[in-house]
């Protein structure tokens, strides 16, 4: 696989983690999610540098290969992400074992639904590895229910503005986050409806949407909703 894309990931990742900590508010109430988001992009260009340079690249027996350096990246990036969403939802209430019980289950599923999906990945027997697939797709299940349900619920009682913020970011994550298991279904780990150089391109188009853009997108839904809180708190 030549290297030119993930020099382009690495680059676009890079630029757009320091982007999003500079135009970030790194005042309170919104400095912690600055900083969640400005540490995704970056740790993702970490992985595509490795990439880029063939670190923890398996070429297997029918010629596909898996990026260990990519799953690394999302088994560290996604639950930063999961973590923003849950402060999100509990902002400013919540006793600190509900929201650790939060945290602990979301990014345990979310872990398990990477870890599962690179077994499956790695698995030479059809058998096993749609086993495998099908078992991450159960964890992204779970990890689904609780974005959309209780933690969706939590959101919606801290008032108006701050359920509408995390709708507008649970919603958009949730609509890139289904593209990973289709790509994988399609692509070379799978049924290889499509190549390694397709695959790779359309898993950095997702990783820049989701890492970079989605940051954007969630900082301005938070600013204002947290301006909005602020207000309704100070007029009551």
């Amino acid at each position: 696989m030549d290297g030119t894309a993930f020099l382009i990931g690495f680059t676009i990742l890079s630029l757009g983690s320091l982007a999003i900590y500079a135009t970030g508010s790194k005042q309170p109430p919104s400095r912690h999610h600055t900083l969640l988001h400005a540490s995704v992009p970056f740790i993702a260009a970490t992985a595509y540098l490795a990439m880029a340079f063939g670190i923890g690249t398996l070429v297997k027996f029918d010629g596909t290969a898996t990026y260990f350096a990519r799953y690394a990246d999302w088994s560290v990036t996604t639950p930063i992400l999961l973590a923003s969403l849950v402060l999100l939802a509990f902002h400013e209430r919540g006793s600190t074992g509900e929201v650790g019980g939060y945290l602990t289950s979301i990014i345990v599923l979310d872990v398990l639904m990477i870890l599962t999906g690179l077994i499956s990945s790695l698995a030479a027997v059809p058998v096993i590895k749609w086993v495998w697939y099908l078992w991450s797709c159960v964890a992204f299940a779970g990890v689904l229910y609780l974005l959309w349900v209780p933690l969706r619920a939590r959101a919606m009682e801290r008032g108006p503005a701050l359920g509408s913020a995390y709708l507008k970011n649970v919603g958009f994550l949730t609509v890139v986050w289904f593209l990973y298991p289709i790509v994988f279904l399609i692509g070379p780990e799978g049924l290889k409806i499509i190549n390694d150089p397709t695959s790779v391109w359309a898993i950095l188009i997702m990783d820049v949407v989701a890492k970079v853009v989605y940051a954007f997108f969630a900082a301005n839904n938070v600013d204002k909703a947290l301006r909005e809180h602020e207000d309704r708190r100070t007029v009551a």
